[in-house]
């Protein structure tokens, strides 16, 4: 095999655009089982190739022949794909469950950009083992965790929407050419602009593993990703289906449920059942209408546990379909911190508060979403929902939130964002609301840098005070260099119920510069990414709550193993006195010192492990807090994973050793059928708990669920709900127009 080429440490050129030309199928449309080569459907279509590396080897060809092919019928886009590979028993793949992670694995992704306004569009991707893996973009995935090397978010609020499932189809085949793939998409999957022949911004991303490898169609720099449709090539002679209303979808479903809480054992074991339904319909090629009744999400994974070392709200993440599908077209820009490792200060709107109530599920009656695109820079999003009143609990609610967002030239944009929460029934008094305003805005400048931020308030009846809130962010992004920095004002009376909010009555800055470093011959490194952030918070009257200058190095080597150092100076000022895991902290000023040393062994190898260990000073006091994990797989059939956290604290009032267990366990039958199992013990609340689901997934994410779930307290602290519950759900996708 042929030794890989020297990298280039002066990037790109810019070169001209690369398009591709999507044709009809002249007879009949390929066979989707994954043999490209074989099918003469695909024998005369012109392909895409000439791929360049991102990593290791910016700028360089990639290392292995990619080529794809893009045909289309009266109903349906197909994309075939050859993935040359000189070693294809060296091929890794780590996992086949539809949208688990494919950055340890062999796969290949592709990116449309259909209505080409350059900050939008939808994923897809396979591995070798025929993997389904989906998405939406918005705002180039800047909305989440960062954009280029920060990442994406995982859920609905962030960049990059991993949890919006399309009616599509892939298959895949291993030859001793390597490996190839066939994806089937209706374009009722997809939403894109009137007109029957159109040009779609295109991407294609292609990962070879054990090279630790990634490189595109569409070359980017290295501090970019396949988000960055603004860089995107073109497809183009693409004939899409005439008329507007091409979509009508009906999902219903039945579900039975068994059980018993230790809370009332007197009761038994209780056998419940219940039927909903899910209604999607394409108003127009752009814009969506989503409509449900009794609303269930028996088979979403549960939480994962977490320890409070702070005085601060946790964050858990929205996990539940309904919300999740086109939640970034109610993203406000930048409602948190700028730099990277602060957490988000503010959700303006936060779907968990729709139906969960201090933990506790809350049954949603019925509601409706219409979302999408109004023209080809004008996004809108519109949600209504009504929950039922819980004794003892809350009333019944009314939540409507509207969105709309004016895309502008080079990745600016302008919108607005309201919320209302009302309170339905007769429990409900006359004040029983709460509302919020938002504009929010993104400024595109030049290439690599933007400046975004948002302005609010809130309306709750009692609280009449400093209601606002507002912050201002600008990030520059070159291939060597970063710089980011914000400021951040909320009032003490800023309070968006239909929101997650961390502090309240503060006013931050932050910063932070990063710089990215590609040496040859080191210690067989790949990158090495120094930086040093800095944040403080202050209230209204001058009094310093929090500050953390942060200096860190990340260091990743060749095989994808990396190892972080950093130091960090913290100091807070607490004004009234809380607990961490039931040892008092006292009001007061406090300053310390922490180390923090996190290393993680090669993530692709069939076992691997990772450590993380933190030490120094916490609130007058010491802490040494180890995370260790460890990961085992067979092929991309089993995962395994144990994970421990334990924290050793020793404050003036007292000293505690926490610790919260969580292995779970994976078994993939197939990409479409898999068990899973999730076991967490938290000693520091005193519980343990068990999920296991089983699915059989058929389009769209429906399909049979088999979910068991149990919670049990320690001693006399068994929390309100505790017990055990088994649920049987079914769900099927009707397409009412096939």
């Amino acid at each position: 095999m042929l030794a890989p080429p020297a990298r280039a440490q002066q990037g790109l050129n810019a070169p001209p655009v690369p398009t591709l030309d999507a044709v009809p199928a002249a007879a009949a449309p390929p066979v989707v089982d994954g043999d490209v080569l074989g099918d003469p459907a695909w024998a005369d279509v012109p392909f895409a190739t000439g791929f360049r590396q991102t990593n290791p080897d910016e700028g360089q060809p990639a290392t292995e022949r990619t080529e794809v092919r893009i045909l289309f019928t009266a109903d349906t886009l197909y994309v075939g794909v050859i993935c040359y590979d000189r070693d294809p028993g060296a091929i890794i793949v780590t996992d086949s469950r539809r949208d688990s992670s494919l950055a340890d694995s062999d796969s290949f992704q592709l990116i449309f950009d259909t209505f080409r306004d350059r900050q939008n569009g939808f994923v897809f991707g396979t591995s070798p083992a025929g993997q389904e893996y989906d998405g939406q973009v918005v705002n180039e995935g800047s909305g989440g965790s960062g954009m280029g090397r920060g990442g994406a978010s995982r859920g609905g609020g962030g960049g990059f929407n991993l949890n919006w499932d399309g009616v599509w189809q892939v298959r895949t085949q291993v030859s001793d050419s390597g490996w190839s793939a066939e994806f089937a998409i209706p374009f009722r999957t997809l939403r894109y602009p009137a007109g029957d022949t159109q040009t779609w911004g295109l991407n294609f991303q292609r990962t070879i593993r054990r090279r630790n490898e990634t490189a595109y169609w569409a070359p980017l720099t290295l501090q970019y990703n396949l988000f960055r449709v603004s860089q995107a090539g073109q497809l183009r002679g693409l004939q899409v289906p005439a008329g507007d209303t091409e979509n009508l979808q009906l999902t219903p479903y039945v579900t039975g449920e068994a059980i018993r809480l230790d809370a009332d054992p007197a009761r038994g074991t209780t056998a419940v059942g219940d039927v909903g339904a899910d209604l999607k319909y394409s108003v127009t090629s752009g814009l969506t209408l989503d409509a449900t009744w009794n609303t269930d999400f028996a088979q979403v994974e549960v939480d994962e546990q977490q320890i409070n070392l702070d005085r601060f709200n946790l964050y858990f993440p929205e996990k539940r379909p309904f919300f999740l599908e086109n939640a970034g077209a109610f993203t406000v820009s930048n409602a948190g911190g700028a730099v990277q490792g602060d957490p988000a200060q503010t959700e303006l709107f936060f779907s968990r508060r729709i139906g969960i109530e201090q933990g506790r599920v809350v049954p949603i009656l019925a509601g409706a979403r219409l979302s999408g695109k109004v023209s080809n820079s004008v996004t809108v999003g519109f949600l209504n929902m009504q929950t039922e009143e819980v004794d003892g609990l809350t009333p019944a609610n009314n939540f409507t939130v509207a969105r709309v967002r004016q895309d502008l030239p080079n990745r600016s944009s302008v919108g607005g964002l309201l919320v209302n929460r009302q309170a339905t029934g007769r429990p409900a008094g006359d004040g029983d609301f709460n509302r919020t305003y938002a504009f929010d805005g993104r400024v595109g400048i030049g290439r690599d840098m933007d400046i975004q931020g948002f302005a609010g308030r809130t309306d709750t009846p009692g609280r009449e005070g400093r209601d606002h809130a507002y912050n201002v962010s600008a990030n520059y992004e070159s291939q060597t260099w970063r710089f980011q920095g914000g400021f951040m004002e909320s009032g003490e009376d800023f309070n968006p119920e239909v929101g997650f909010v961390r502090r309240v009555g503060f006013r931050k800055v932050d910063g932070g510069i990063f710089y990215t470093w590609r040496p040859e011959n080191f210690l067989k490194s790949f990158e090495l990414r120094p930086h040093v952030t800095f944040n403080r918070f202050w209230d209204f009257s001058g009094f310093m709550e929090t500050s953390l200058l942060h200096m860190d190095n990340r260091w990743e080597f060749e095989d994808s193993s990396s190892l972080v150092t950093a130091w960090n100076v913290r100091g807070e000022g607490v004004k009234q006195a809380f607990e961490i895991s039931g040892i008092p902290v006292a009001p007061g000023e406090y300053e310390w010192n922490e180390g923090n040393i996190w290393f993680n062994y090669n993530r692709s190898a069939p076992v691997n492990a990772g450590v993380r260990l933190v030490f120094g000073g916490f609130f007058g006091g010491d802490i040494l807090s180890v995370r260790s994990q460890l990961n085992a797989r067979y092929a991309e059939t089993f995962n395994f994973s144990l994970i421990w956290t334990r924290n050793d604290i020793d404050l003036p009032a007292g000293s505690v050793v926490t610790n919260l267990v969580g292995t779970r366990v994976a078994y993939n039958f197939s990409p479409r059928l898999f068990a899973q199992s999730l076991v967490q013990y938290n000693d520091s609340d005193r519980l343990w708990s068990v999920n296991f689901r089983f699915g059989w997934l058929q389009d769209a994410n429906t399909g049979l669920f088999l979910v068991y779930n149990e919670t049990e307290g320690i001693d006399q602290y068994i929390p309100s709900g505790a017990g055990r519950s088994l649920i049987l759900k079914y769900s099927y996708l009707f397409d009412l127009l096939d």
